[in-house]
This record gives C-alpha cells, structure tokens and sequence, in this order.
C-alpha cells in the first residue's frame, strides 16, 4: 500500500468533450496532453512529500536548476488500456517502477518505492480517465513518470531537492499503415553506452547520444540505427530505444544478454515469457554483427524484431553497413513468429486474451 498522501485540485478549464474526441479521433504520438498532471517533491530532511495532482501547465524553473547543468533526470513509459467492457488496465507497472529505481540508484537520485510509483500513476489515470481511449484500435494512455534535480544550485553533487511528476498523453495505433518491417543503419563510428556507465538507466542523456547517429540513418534513407558494443565494436546491443530479437530456422530465439549497457526492457522480459509459453527456446547471450549478417545469409535467422513500449513489436527488414547490405524481411513483411508474438502480447494487454502470467492491473 502507497504511503504518499496524494492530494486532488482537479482544473477547472478541462478540455471540451468535442474537442477531446476530435483528439481521440487521431491522437498521433506525445503530441496532445491530459488535462492534469502529479507532483511529488523529495529532499533529505522530508522525504518524499507535497504529493499532488493539479492542473496541467508549464513549470518554472531557476536558471540556475541542476537538472539543466548536470542531466541528473530518468523516466519511464508505460501505458493504460481501455478494455471492451470500459475497465482501464495497466501493463505490469510494477516492473516500470522497480527499474526506476534501478535508474535512480545510478543517477544518485531518491528511489521511490514501487508502491508509490503505482499509486501516483493510478490516481492520475483515475483523475483523466476520459482520455482514455476506446477498446477499438489499438489505441492507449501513455503515462510519462519522471524525476529530476530540481535544487537551484550549481555544483557537482547529487541534487538535495529532486522533483517527481507523471503526465498523459493519449496515443493512436504506433502503425497507422499496417506492420512493415523498418530498415536499420550500423552505426560505425558512435556507440550507445559502455560497461560501468549508464546504458542500463532509462536517462535522457542515452537518448540524446543516440540522436546524431538517429539523424545520419535518416539523412540516408533509413529509419534507425543498431548500436554495438563500445568495446570490440562487434556485439548487437539494442536501437536507439528498442530491444532486439533474432528468430532462427529451428525456432530458436536470441536476444543480447544484458550487460549493463542495454536497457531492460519491460516489453522485453515480457516477450521472452511469451515466447517460450509458444514453444520457442529463448537464449539470451551475446549475439555479433557478423552472426547477424551471416546468419540472414545463409537462412539461419528467418525472423529479425524489435521491442519497446510504443510499438510493442517492430519488424526488421534492411540491415545496412557501410560496405553491405542484408534483407530480413519475409517477402517485404513481419514474418509469422513476430506476428504471432506480437499479438499473443497486444491481445493481453487490451483484455482480448486471458492474462495467465497475471501481467495486468487494473486501474478502474
């Protein structure tokens, strides 16, 4: 049970029902936003404290704001599904809220208890319910906790005042044109992460080293970049956001084992789980490029996706290096484990199949 005391000043300016399904209709991805937000604020005297839930808006912060010098900040993403019979369900929130405090420890932050990480993401969801949009689709409530040094100081050290919010925005279906596989660019001369640094914290400062790489890929005619190890350049670890998955001729399937520098995805823990449940043999270890390159090749690997809370599933299709290429796609689409993995995961999350790993849970 939560021991924050969570106080409701609910807006008095909502967002017109006619405008909201206007919203609803076509809400695209991170563009519109709920009509409330929560707070909650830490420092080393009090805790964590001032838990509230308020009115949507801008926040003011000092110049001189630690989080804007010194990246001390993490995040999570996780969503809210409206099933057929009006029910809200979430996606095993508890497994967003032990990874943030994984990524607290590393950045120095406080950990918020798991308990209280799902309370704060229920209340607001419970206060914005009608932004959640219908069964139909696969359309959801993406909740955005975040924490960040909030001490109006200029020094290098871990921030006395940390400030910690959830906000909403509802999302449409991440494949508006239909599952097709992406094409992904090697990134030779950047690397994502290296052993004892941050790869493993979900921390704006991963994605922002993986822009300039993101970029040079679409520069070139391709929608994303694979990253490999920061050591010997030669290992598979994830996408800019994404994790990976090898599927092989005898059904095996392999995903880089976890190292410190790939982060662990919720999506992904929970693929692995399901696959096996549908008769594949997972594997989890280092997995190179050239067994990538090779392995398509020669027919071994007949199947290439990859994971994440937005688009669940994402097929591969075009690997580009700077001197080569491969073809992972089946006849230019998803190929039939990934579509069978990916629905067994959509069909439970959205109520359509029973929830016998007890994933979900409820809201409303």
């Amino acid at each position: 049970m939560s021991a924050l005391d969570i106080a409701v000043h609910r807006s008095n300016d909502l967002v017109s029902d006619d405008r909201l399904a206007e919203i609803l209709a076509a809400p695209g991805f991170g563009t519109h936003f709920t009509d409330h937000m929560l707070t909650a604020e830490w420092t080393p005297e009090r805790g964590w404290h001032d838990a509230r839930i308020t009115a949507y808006g801008p926040l003011s912060l000092d110049p001189a704001t630690a989080v804007l010098h010194y990246a001390q900040e993490i995040f999570e993403g996780l969503k809210a599904y409206r099933h057929a019979d009006g029910s809200v369900w979430t996606f095993r929130p508890e497994m967003n809220g032990e990874r943030l405090a994984r990524s607290a420890r590393r950045l120095a932050l406080p950990q918020l208890p798991v308990e209280d990480f799902v309370a704060t993401v229920d209340e607001l969801v419970k206060v914005d319910e009608r932004w959640v949009p219908g069964a139909e689709g696969e359309m959801s409530l993406y909740l955005r906790p975040f924490m960040f040094a909030s001490e109006k100081f200029l020094g290098v050290r871990p921030s006395k005042h940390v400030t910690y919010m959830v906000i909403a925005s509802p999302a449409g279906a991440y494949f508006a044109r239909g599952i097709k596989p992406v094409s992904i660019l090697v990134s030779e001369h950047y690397t994502r992460a290296a052993t004892g640094g941050m790869g493993a914290a979900k921390t704006g400062g991963n994605y922002a080293a993986s822009l300039a790489p993101q970029q040079e890929a679409i520069d070139h005619g391709y929608d994303q970049v694979v990253f490999l190890d920061a050591l010997e350049r030669k290992y598979v670890e994830e996408l800019g956001g994404m994790n990976l998955y090898f599927v092989h001729d005898d059904g095996t399937i392999v995903t880089p084992e976890l190292t410190g520098t790939i982060l662990e995805g919720v999506t992904r823990g929970s693929i692995i789980e399901l696959a096996g449940v549908l008769g594949h043999k997972v594997e989890e270890r280092r997995f190179s490029i050239d067994e990538w390159r090779d392995g398509v090749t020669s027919g071994r690997i007949t199947e290439v996706f990859a994971c994440g809370t937005a688009a669940v599933i994402t097929p591969i299709g075009r690997l580009v290096w700077s001197d080569g290429e491969v073809d992972c796609s089946v006849d230019g689409d998803a190929g039939p484990v990934t579509q069978r993995i990916r629905q067994g995961l959509v069909d439970i999350q959205y109520g359509r199949a029973e929830d016998t790993f007890g994933w979900l849970h409820r809201v409303l």
